[in-house]
């Protein structure tokens, strides 16, 4: 599982820190994956945020979003049941399926 986030790495690395992040945070200050993916955004004291979203991409594709996350703090646990359940069902799921976490960049 990764998290993708629009903050500063430094932000970042101060948030996984101060969190103890069980999964690894990726940077995407340049609004790169957000723009591709035409994630939704928000403007606040004139800057942009990416809303708080989870997608299951598998094989190259994305298989599930989870959107709108609330509460946001039992969204990680939600995907990981979606992800044990479907793997349940499917024995053969490739090992390569992850799961992205998107939050927003204000502070928790």
């Amino acid at each position: 599982m990764y998290g993708v986030s629009a903050q500063s790495l430094e932000e970042q690395l101060e948030f996984a820190t101060r969190t103890s992040l069980s999964y690894e945070l990726l940077n995407d200050s340049g609004f790169q994956l957000i723009k591709a993916l035409h994630l939704p955004t928000f403007e606040f004291q004139s800057r942009v945020f990416v809303k708080r979203l989870a997608f299951v991409a598998s094989k190259g594709a994305i298989e599930k979003v989870f959107y709108p996350v609330f509460p946001p703090n039992q969204n990680a646990e939600t995907v990981l049941n979606y992800l044990r359940g479907r793997n349940e069902r499917d024995v053969s799921a490739p090992e390569e399926d992850h799961a992205v976490l998107l939050r927003s960049d204000l502070k928790e």
